[in-house]
């Protein structure tokens, strides 16, 4: 079954109850037992909702897993599964990870004990050399946000496995639509939903999948321990926007893809960061282990003062912190979704202080690039005005 039908007809598609077309939104904190001998499958909605259950189960079918969880936030979800590591233990972590990742990494997990070295992971060796007596998992992200390098998922997770590692990959961007990580060596999984999956800008979520009985079982205890659940109304929500995932991707993919040549070809435009252009350091790597490039890309303008001019102009793309949603967002990683890491890391890292992200959504891709064309054109007016100088650093 392609991914298309499993999507809307591979798990929980139909009330198992009422055979609704729609699972029903079961606004319920507790079941009543009509026999306390013989407990019913539910008890308290924290360890249990049907809802939440369809969403869990989906999530898991669609990323080839066996276990699912949803939990109030992308956030929440990350952070739920580095419960799975002690005091003492350590993390190889790649080094242009999300901004809230870091933070919780560096300032929350380093109280209790949790060490991490953060490594370009696009360097198996690195990966290699950073590996301590002690280290217990690999936390990948790829494509990277915001400069979408691209780590070899197979690889690395075969190296983990050999050394005994947990290895966990972010997959917001891609989503099981054109990446699955368990399916080429992961044992976990991680969403921030409240992008792609849920796709419309209205829920804050976090999805969780593995195929490991063992994990699955640590995972529902840190869940239902600690209480991150996903409320049934942002369950339903999610589950609304997967059944649209594909169609969404389709269409906004191509356009990125179009917006990334023409930003390329701009004169006022350093650097553009997109997998799919063959330019890109990873793409051929990511033509191998994922069937699509996305709809997020960067691009490097050479200044904090042209990103200003060029937000202030823009008329379609939200400018906002998030993405993956049906209507274009950019956004400024230095003072957004990377604002928590230090200036210095960030430079480090590539995200200077041109930096901008955009996620395509779905609106014509002639009416974008048209938007973006006068909000450069006032850019350049500005960079004419400062005698600055155009494209600086060329192509890849």
């Amino acid at each position: 079954m392609n991914f298309a039908t499993r999507v809307l007809h591979g798990t929980s598609s139909i009330d198992r109850v009422t055979g609704a077309s729609s699972i029903p939104i079961y606004q319920a904190s507790t079941f009543h037992q009509f026999d306390i001998d013989q407990p019913g499958e539910y008890d308290y909605a924290r360890s249990g909702n049907p809802t939440r259950q369809a969403l869990e189960e989906m999530i898991a079918h669609l990323e080839g897993g066996k276990y699912g969880f949803a939990f109030a936030s992308g956030m929440a979800a990350v952070s739920s599964v580095f419960l799975l590591f002690s005091a003492g233990d350590h993390l190889v972590v790649a080094e242009d990870v999300y901004g809230g990742t870091y933070r919780v990494l560096t300032n929350i997990l380093s109280r209790l004990g949790v060490q991490v070295t953060f490594v370009d992971t696009t360097d198996p060796e690195a990966v290699q050399a950073a590996i301590q007596s002690n280290t217990r998992g690999l936390y990948l992200e790829t494509p990277s946000n915001p400069t979408l390098k691209v780590t070899d998922l197979a690889l690395l997770c075969s190296l983990a496995r050999d050394k005994g590692l947990l290895t966990i990959v972010d997959n917001t961007f891609l989503t099981p639509y054109y990446q699955r990580p368990l399916e080429l060596g992961a044992d976990i999984v991680v969403h921030s939903a409240t992008k792609f999956i849920g796709g419309h800008s209205d829920v804050v979520a976090g999805l969780v999948a593995t195929r490991d009985e063992r994990l699955g079982k640590q995972l529902y205890a840190i869940q239902n321990g600690f209480g991150s659940i996903l409320g049934v109304q942002d369950c339903w929500l999610v589950m609304r926007g997967l059944k649209t995932l594909k169609t969404r991707l389709d269409v906004s993919s191509q356009s990125a893809a179009a917006i990334a040549r023409w930003l390329d070809a701009h004169p006022l435009v350093d650097r553009v960061y997109y997998t799919g252009l063959p330019e890109h350091q990873g793409h051929y790597l990511q033509t191998r282990q994922a069937s699509g490039h996305g709809a997020v890309l960067s691009f490097d303008l050479g200044s904090r003062e042209r990103v200003k001019i060029l937000l202030d102009a823009v008329k379609l793309p939200l400018v906002a912190v998030s993405l993956g949603a049906v209507e274009s967002i950019l956004s400024y990683p230095a003072q957004m979704s990377h604002a928590s890491m230090p200036p210095e890391e960030r430079r480090q890292r590539g995200i200077t202080d041109g930096l901008l992200r955009l996620s395509v959504g779905l609106e014509d891709v002639d009416d974008l690039i048209a938007d973006l064309e006068q909000a450069l054109a006032a850019t350049a007016r500005y960079a004419s005005a400062n005698n600055t100088s155009s494209k600086s650093c060329g192509n890849w």
